[in-house]
C-alpha cells in the first residue's frame, strides 16, 4: 500500500481534529510512534471525543457530532477498532469498530467501572487522554487504566500545560500532572502533595519501561505539553 510519508496529520486536516497541523501537531508524533501498529488489529482507546465539554462550560448533555478523531484513527488503523470515552454521549455514533462508554470522570469510581467495561472488550494496545485535562481526572484515569494497558502498549496524556480551573478549584494544592512525571524522570519516583497518590502512582514504576514528557509544538523553551509512557 502506497502512503504519504505522515498521512497521520493529513487525516487529521481533513477530518478537524486539532490534532494535526493547524494547532498541536501531536500527530507529528503519533505517526513516529503508532506507524509499528499500523496494519495490526490494535485496539486504541481515546478519552475525550470532541472540544466543548464542561471543562469549557458545557453541559454533559450538549448536542455532539461524529468524533473527529475516531474518524481519523479508524482510517489510520484499517483493521483496528476504537473505544471511545467521554462525559458526553457519542453513543449514536458507534460503528462495528467503535464502541462508546459514557462516564463522568469526576468520580473515580465511574473511572474504575470504565476500566472494567474497556477490559472486557478488549485490553488496548494504546491509550489517549484527551479528555478535560483536570489534574486529578488524568490521574485516576492514569491509575484505572495503565493497568488494563497491554504489555508493550503506549499511554499518551495530552494538554498537560492547561487545566480547567473550575476543576483544579475542586482540588486545591493536587499536583499537576506535568509536574508528577517530571518528578518521576529526575528522582525514578513520583512525588506528589497527595501521599495516597504518591504511593499509587509508585506501585506502578516496576510496570513503566519508559516516559517521555514533550513541550508544546516540540519547542524545550514551552510549557510540558504531553507525555508518553510505556508499559513493560
Amino acid at each position: 500500500m502506497s502512503r504519504a510519508v505522515n498521512d497521520l496529520t493529513a487525516l487529521a486536516d481533513r477530518f478537524g481534529s486539532d490534532k494535526g497541523s493547524a494547532k498541536h501537531r501531536y500527530t507529528e508524533l503519533y505517526h513516529m510512534l503508532f506507524s509499528p501498529y499500523r496494519d495490526r488489529a490494535v485496539t486504541l482507546l481515546e478519552m475525550g471525543l470532541m472540544i466543548g465539554g464542561p471543562e469549557h462550560g458545557a453541559p454533559a448533555d450538549r448536542a455532539v457530532a461524529e468524533p473527529p478523531s475516531v474518524a481519523m484513527w479508524l482510517e489510520y488503523f484499517p483493521k483496528g477498532s476504537v473505544i471511545g470515552l467521554d462525559v458526553s454521549d457519542f453513543s449514536a455514533h458507534q460503528t462495528e469498530r467503535f464502541r462508546f462508554i459514557r462516564c463522568d470522570m469526576d468520580e473515580r469510581a465511574n473511572i474504575d467501572r470504565a476500566a472494567a467495561e474497556i477490559e472486557a472488550l478488549g485490553a488496548p494496545d494504546i491509550v489517549i487522554d484527551d479528555a478535560s485535562h483536570a489534574s486529578a481526572h488524568q490521574q485516576d484515569a492514569f491509575l484505572a487504566l495503565f493497568p488494563v494497558l497491554k504489555s508493550g502498549g503506549l499511554y499518551v496524556i495530552e494538554d498537560l500545560r492547561w487545566q480547567p480551573p473550575a476543576y483544579e478549584a475542586k482540588r486545591k494544592g493536587f499536583t499537576k500532572t506535568a509536574a508528577l512525571f517530571q518528578s518521576f524522570l529526575t528522582t525514578g519516583e513520583f512525588a506528589h502533595a497527595d501521599p495516597a497518590y504518591a504511593a499509587a502512582m509508585n506501585a506502578l514504576r516496576p510496570s513503566i519501561s519508559g516516559c517521555f514528557v514533550f513541550q508544546a509544538r516540540w519547542q524545550k523553551a514551552r510549557r510540558d505539553q504531553v507525555a508518553v509512557i510505556h508499559k513493560l
